[in-house]
């Protein structure tokens, strides 16, 4: 009776540790939307981990509620936010309206063509992309990690591709091509500029265009990524310690410079005299203080108007979604997709939008 009373008391020790640690884990998640990562980095990586720290939570509640553990309350309050939280990782009502939409916007990180099945040349890899986009027939394309080798003619390029659009862009030439950021607008482009980050290849581009009867600033971002090869890292752990190091080290180096490159950008937003769209690769997740910042004033296309998991990108599919367009609320999400071509390491999103009257 003695060693069955013991195990018992061992284990409602194991769980309620178990729990407790999970509960704390959940807590700093859901501070990572409000804590600015540039003073505390590591609210970074407990918002990237939330979507499975929820899961696991959920099951712990369910095992409490079984076993009528003192847990069940703690776990059943801590998971209480995610009732409203995980709308931004996955959508039951789909479409917001009825009929098709006035606007159409595209926004698509496509990865220096480098990253498609590995039979195409990252030039073919261009042709293919810029064929899909044409079918999606939108009013504005929004690209980041825009790709050509040196000898092409980008002006040429965008005008055999993307006859009918007013072309803006700002792409740094390398050793290796052309890389940056492509705004295609088919409405007409009343003012365009950059947003340069300190010390860093990325940028925003903003452009004032003008749709029925108003103007509206667009602007195509491209935030500080991780710069962190998933396979890299996974293949040193525990064989090369300098590796992940060096991993470590660009991680918070890039976990730092986002919240200052969101303020930017911000700063630009708010002195602008005319409504704002923010939308392209903003290398976080949807519990981060990126996209809490940039939220303020505007609303999310997919949570508005998408349906199923919206996340962007391809690698860790249905776990990140990183890509957004932001818009304001006298627009009117019509519809979301996230169409799942093998042309980048992203996905695209495609979104339609009616103005309001």
């Amino acid at each position: 009776m003695a060693k069955v009373r013991r195990r018992t008391w061992l284990s409602r020790l194991t769980f309620g540790t178990a729990a407790l640690i999970l509960s704390g884990l959940l807590l700093l998640s859901y501070l990572s939307g409000i804590v600015n990562p540039a003073k505390a980095w590591l609210f970074t990586l407990f918002g990237l981990l939330y979507l499975p720290l929820a899961v696991v939570t959920a099951v712990f509640l369910v095992w409490a509620i079984l076993r009528r553990s003192r847990m069940t309350g703690l776990l059943a309050v801590m998971l209480l936010p995610s009732l409203l939280l995980l709308g931004r990782y996955y959508q039951f009502k789909g479409p917001a309206s009825d009929g098709p939409g006035t606007l159409k916007v595209v926004s698509y990180n496509v990865g220096l063509f480098a990253h498609g099945d590995g039979k195409a040349s990252r030039l073919a890899l261009a042709d293919s992309v810029c064929g899909f986009l044409r079918k999606a027939d939108a009013d504005i394309i929004c690209l980041q990690e825009f790709y050509l080798p040196n000898q092409e003619d980008l002006d040429r390029y965008f005008r055999q591709h993307f006859p009918g659009y007013h072309v803006d862009y700002y792409v740094l030439t390398g050793k290796e091509g052309h890389a940056g950021n492509v705004t295609l607008s088919r409405r007409p482009v009343l003012r365009k500029g950059k947003i340069d980050f300190d010390r860093s290849t990325n940028l925003a581009l903003y452009s004032d265009i003008r749709l029925e009867g108003s103007i509206v600033r667009v602007y195509n971002c491209h935030f500080e990524s991780y710069n962190v090869s998933l396979p890299g890292l996974m293949g040193s752990l525990g064989k090369d310690e300098e590796y992940v190091e060096d991993t470590g080290r660009k991680m918070r180096r890039s976990i730092r410079q986002r919240p200052q490159q969101v303020e930017e950008v911000i700063r630009d937003v708010d002195a602008c005299p005319v409504r704002s769209v923010v939308l392209g690769d903003f290398n976080d997740n949807p519990l981060s203080y990126t996209y809490h910042r940039l939220c303020r004033g505007r609303k999310d296309t997919f949570v508005e108007a998408g349906k199923g998991f919206g996340a962007t990108f391809r690698a860790l599919w249905p776990l990140l979604r990183i890509d957004y367009i932001l818009y304001p609320s006298d627009l009117e999400a019509v519809s979301y997709a996230v169409p799942h071509v093998k042309y980048s390491d992203h996905y695209p999103i495609i979104a339609t939008y009616h103005e309001k009257r």
